[in-house]
């Protein structure tokens, strides 16, 4: 028997004669369990902006209510206005935008040489750089901090804004993404008598939006919810970044502390830009992803 023939088999007749293929069980287990993690991840977001909108009183009666019974904004009104988390907030867009628009740059230049560049040394330089890699982060934070204290930048903007300025994570990205750009076109632009810096940036860059978009979400995502580094650079009140500001808040405001609705009122404004952010660069973002080889 023939598997078409199997298959013909296998299919039931129901009412109106039209056929049903049979359940496939492997399917709905992996739905399922696709299903549960996709719950496991949404339910505490979801749980954080609701409980944004709730009183603390109502975040600590029994039996829990997901939806809020009597939906205030009381919660984001103290941010506002009582604690004054502006400055925070300021600091925060400040050190990312820096943050993302020198990595962009600086990503894409060295991404661009190790793609297309000949020089001596190349592929040490590639190998050095791609390693770095496999460092974790923490590894990097006291020489990082030794190198930004020696140059006097401890509690300024450079301070927080320079070990983010360029990464091997962004080469990587850029550099796999470049070597796809055609031979061809770069030799037919010299011909033209472009130089190099303008095949970079009125040829290469044009071609590059995808994984310029993808590495500026991560970029922005991993300086605007920094912790550990802000914590250490920033001295005063002044240079606090938002998570800083969050977590002291949490540590050292007395009643506060436990004010379950401010502390995720105060996470959801965290939250915010990141998802206008994604929303407005999701087609880029995925494309950037399909396009250079990250699965």
């Amino acid at each position: 028997m023939t598997t078409v023939e199997q298959r013909a088999e296998a299919t039931t007749v129901v009412a109106g004669g039209r056929r049903r293929k049979p359940v496939r069980w492997g399917n709905l287990l992996i739905l399922l369990i696709l299903s549960v993690g996709l719950a496991a991840t949404i339910l505490p977001f979801v749980w954080m902006v609701l409980g944004s909108f709730k009183s603390n009183a109502e975040l600590m009666s029994r039996p829990i209510t997901w939806w809020p019974v009597a939906p205030t904004l009381d919660n984001f009104r103290a941010w506002l206005f009582e604690f004054d988390i502006l400055r925070p907030f300021l600091n925060s867009v400040f050190v990312a935008l820096i943050t993302v628009c020198t990595t962009l740059l600086f990503s894409s230049m060295v991404g661009w040489a190790l793609a297309k560049m000949t020089f001596p040394g190349k592929k040490v330089i590639t190998v050095v750089v791609l390693s770095t890699l496999f460092v974790p982060g923490i590894v990097l934070l006291i020489p990082q901090f030794v190198l930004v204290a020696n140059l006097g930048m401890v509690n300024t903007y450079w301070g927080l804004i320079l070990p983010g300025m360029v990464g091997a994570f962004g080469v990587f990205l850029m550099r796999q993404f470049m070597l796809e750009i055609p031979d061809t076109l770069l030799d037919a632009a010299r011909i033209d008598g472009a130089g190099d810096f303008r095949i970079f940036f009125q040829i290469v860059l044009p071609l590059c939006k995808a994984p310029l978009a993808t590495l500026a979400i991560f970029t922005f995502m991993g300086s605007w919810n920094g912790f550990v580094w802000p914590l250490i650079i920033a001295q005063d009140d002044s240079m606090y970044t938002l998570p800083v500001s969050l977590a002291l808040f949490s540590a050292e405001s007395g009643g506060h502390g436990t004010d379950f609705g401010l502390q995720m009122a105060g996470s959801f404004l965290i939250v915010i830009p990141v998802l206008v952010l994604f929303v407005a660069m999701q087609r880029h973002f995925i494309q950037g992803i399909s396009m250079t080889g990250i699965k």
